[in-house]
């Protein structure tokens, strides 16, 4: 009986022993976690929510002194409204287990079960929870593009329900579609690597729905609407543009090569935007302005977003110098030609530029850059234009099929655009009952109001009164 309590001793001594390689061996297999791409992606979602009051800023300064308010509080309450949406329903609608390659299944419900460990399918060397929160801001920022279409002219009440609607039934599944594993166009093999068909078409299409839906401003091409504040929205683009290297950079998802290399070609892009959008409006209109500055930095922004983890540095100088080229014809020939109000021209910055940026992945993209994405038409590979084609128009076709069955159905219940004397008045007063500026009779420190202010400037300038916003 001693002799085999012997052997059982000796044979639990020695299974002992070899146990800690055996959890070492383990523990090699299994995700790790690692410090620096997780700082890194920490950081890059940083960066990508502070565009979202950049884009506030940016679009505040463009509009009238009598809306700056509310346009600045669109973008600012979207912040709020879309983080909790996300974190409640919205990631697992995009990121969750695949339904039928087209919506993500249920089970993240208010994140259950994304935690600290990474999630392999997404970001193997990344908490599930950074990964969330990174995306959390692109779906934050998309629909506040979409403001900038329908700017000076929406009732707050209807804005909160469209954007929480629009958010779920439109961003999310598309970006399931996208990004999701077992989504239909990441399937098919469409590339875009930060989002230009999830974020720039689909805000860019459902803006110009919507204005065409809604109607012109009132006095919409018989008075001057001109920008109020542009060192405001010079600071908002300057703000963007800061933001887009965690937009872009962030989304190769490590502090790796790749990162670096969408880090260059974003800020290539955007330079050689800013380059062609001057130049351009220069050649046809005379004179270079800072507006077209802010203007070309953004388009060139968006135009590299799809592109940035695919295309070297000398096919992003071209992106850029082709996007800027052609947000700028879009802007001010296009809408002129069409008669549309896309205020702030999310449409033509957006929706086009977006449009330009995917398909040019399409003719750009290189597996050099990246080993995991594809080559495109001037690497050999003709089928991957039409892939980032098909991408284009499902995108197009969802955004401006669902924003039309949206507003109609919101209209069926409350009232979406504001009066006529809502509107002549000002949202910031008619809307949230508050003013961008406080202005004062130097003599009685009486407080004046905006138009008055107005109308004395005009007059020292010749202006007519007619003509002031």
């Amino acid at each position: 009986m001693k002799k085999w309590w012997m052997i059982l001793g000796l044979g639990l001594l020695m299974s002992l022993a070899f146990l800690p390689s055996a959890f070492a061996e383990g523990t090699a297999n299994a995700p790790k976690i690692d410090s620096g791409d997780t700082t890194f992606v920490l950081l890059s979602a940083a960066l990508v929510m502070i565009m979202t009051p950049g884009l506030a800023l940016f679009y505040g300064g463009m509009v009238r002194t009598k809306n700056v308010l509310s346009t600045i509080m669109q973008s600012f309450f979207i912040v709020g409204l879309i983080s909790v949406q996300w974190v409640l329903w919205g990631y697992t609608l995009a990121f969750g287990p695949d339904i039928g390659h087209f919506v993500g299944g249920l089970n993240w419900l208010g994140l259950a079960g994304v935690g600290q460990d990474p999630n392999a399918d997404y970001a193997a060397t990344i908490p599930a929870l950074a990964f969330m929160i990174f995306q959390a801001m692109f779906a934050v920022i998309t629909p506040a593009l979409i403001t900038g279409s329908f700017a000076e002219r929406m009732r707050f009440p209807a804005f909160v329900v469209f954007t929480l609607i629009w958010a779920t039934f439109v961003y999310d599944p598309v970006a399931h579609w996208v990004w999701g594993v077992g989504g239909w166009l990441h399937d098919l093999g469409v590339l875009d690597f930060a989002g230009g068909t999830v974020v720039h078409i689909l805000s860019g299409v459902s803006g110009l729905v919507i204005a065409l839906m809604i109607g012109k401003r009132k006095g919409y091409g018989h008075e001057v609407m001109l920008p109020h504040h542009l060192p405001m929205t010079v600071i908002g683009a300057s703000l963007l543009w800061f933001g887009w290297f965690g937009f872009n950079a962030g989304s190769a998802l490590a502090a790796n090569g790749l990162a670096a290399s969408a880090f260059v070609v974003t800020n290539t892009a955007a330079a050689a935007a800013t380059i062609s959008w001057v130049g351009s409006e220069w050649l046809y209109h005379g004179k270079p302005t800072i507006l077209g500055a802010a203007s070309g930095c953004v388009a060139g922004l968006v135009a590299i977003t799809p592109a940035s983890g695919f295309v070297g540095v000398v096919p992003s100088v071209i992106i850029g110098l082709a996007g800027g080229v052609i947000c700028f014809f879009s802007v001010s020939v296009l809408k002129a030609k069409l008669g549309y109000d896309d205020a702030l021209d999310a449409f033509g910055c957006h929706g086009i530029g977006g449009t330009w940026g995917a398909i040019a992945t399409g003719l750009f993209a290189s597996k050099q850059i990246n080993p995991a994405g594809a080559d495109g038409l001037f690497y050999g590979n003709a089928a991957q234009l039409t892939t980032q084609i098909i991408g284009v128009a499902a995108s197009w076709a969802f955004a401006a099929v669902m924003t039309f069955i949206i507003i109609k159905v919101i209209g069926l219940f409350m009232q979406i655009r504001s009066d006529d004397s809502a509107e002549v008045q000002g949202l910031d007063l008619s809307e949230h009952g508050e003013r961008g500026y406080a202005y004062q009779d130097l003599i009685t420190g009486h407080p004046l109001s905006a138009s008055i202010v107005g109308a004395q400037a005009a007059q020292e300038v010749g202006i007519p009164k007619t003509t002031l916003g």
